[in-house]
């Protein structure tokens, strides 16, 4: 087999998978775990997957710009935030992470709803500024330009001292075995603060993003109790999350 042969099957497994183990492919594609390893390492280097101890996971993330990621895939966006605004009820604690879906369940939420949110997100904050029932408070700290949330130990502290009804949370990554991962260590600790006490977290992902892995980890998926993801997540990607009990909601 040659070499670009072998590296196509191997992200073809990656795909269909979800991951791959290094001796598993040196077994099935009879190469010494040498070669294996180069391959690995050499699809790394071309931005095709993330190496990891005893093999790969998907490689994904987007590090555009705040805007640039409001463009992409806008219809699954939508649909994935009409059917996540569905589960707010009128009086509850409600914390929107930052990104571009839970900016569109901020534009999604009905204008007869009465609730206290709390948001990292400025775009966010100031898309809820005019609705009548909301009483909106901004979490302060350091505001990262690309993402356009704010970070730092203030932010965490902050989401220590609440105990939400529930969290619509913004993920990078969400693996059945690695659980929810993004690329930024600071917003990955206040991921983590925003989930540690609340009553429900629902996750907001396109299929896309399913099966995949960044480099920090927020938490396990035991920490999540609904999935949100959009109508071509198919049955097969989603059976991992079901059978780990997380409710799943397809747009």
């Amino acid at each position: 087999m040659l070499t670009d042969e072998r590296r196509a099957l191997i992200l073809d497994r990656l795909r269909s998978q979800g991951r791959v183990l290094a001796a598993d492919l040196t077994a099935e594609l009879d190469v010494s775990s040498d070669t294996i390893r180069r391959d690995l390492r050499e699809l790394d280097d071309a931005g095709l997957l993330r190496r990891v101890h005893g093999g790969a996971l998907p490689r994904h993330g987007d590090a555009a710009p705040f805007e640039a990621r409001a463009r992409r895939a806008p219809e699954a966006k939508a649909s994935i935030a009409r059917r996540a605004a569905e589960c707010v009820r009128d009086g509850q604690l409600v914390v929107l992470d930052g990104g571009t879906t839970t900016l569109e369940v901020a534009r999604t939420l009905r204008d007869d709803l009465r609730a206290r949110v709390i948001t990292t997100s400025p775009p966010i904050a100031l898309e809820l500024a005019d609705h009548p029932g909301l009483e909106v408070t901004v979490v302060g700290g350091t505001l990262r330009p690309n993402s356009l949330v704010t970070v730092g130990a203030a932010a965490v502290e902050a989401f220590r001292l609440i105990r939400p009804d529930v969290v619509f949370l913004g993920v990078c990554g969400l693996h059945p075995e690695i659980g929810v991962t993004t690329s930024d260590l600071e917003e990955r600790d206040v991921k983590a603060a925003m989930i540690e006490g609340a009553a429900e977290v629902i996750a907001l992902a396109d299929h896309d993003k399913l099966g995949t892995a960044m480099s920090a980890v927020v938490a396990p998926l035991s920490a999540v109790t609904c999935l949100v993801t959009d109508a071509e997540a198919d049955d097969e990607a989603l059976a991992p999350y079901r059978s780990l009990g997380i409710e799943v909601l397809r747009a």
